[in-house]
């Protein structure tokens, strides 16, 4: 069974950093692209980051472009994403997505002074 546990949102400044995780299990991880979304109050999700199976190869969104970055540790089952210079529009809530249609429950990340 598929599953996906992301971890790491909380509050932050503007301009500060944070990094969420994804935890996945019960698939060959290593096999497949993640992906982060996410959606903020009164949006429609979106496509923040995604990741190629071995990690070479990445896409951001034009709103995250040079601030935001995906990685993964295939060793560890694992998927991150560093966020730099946080904006307030960067609140949202942020979902880990990977094969199957499988979607993480979600993690919250607040930008407010």
């Amino acid at each position: 069974q598929v599953r996906l546990v992301e971890s790491g949102g909380g509050l932050v400044q503007p301009g500060g950093s944070l990094r969420v995780s994804c935890a996945a299990s019960g698939f060959t991880f290593s096999n497949y692209f993640m992906t982060w979304y996410r959606q903020a109050p009164g949006k429609e999700r979106e496509l923040v980051a995604q990741v190629s199976s071995a990690g070479g190869n990445s896409y951001y969104a034009d709103s995250v472009k040079g601030r935001f970055k995906i990685s993964r540790d295939n060793a560890k089952n694992m998927v991150y994403l560093q966020m730099n210079s946080l904006k307030q529009e960067d609140t949202a809530v942020y979902y880990c997505k990977g094969p199957f249609e499988s979607w993480g429950q979600e993690t919250q990340v607040t930008v407010s002074s």
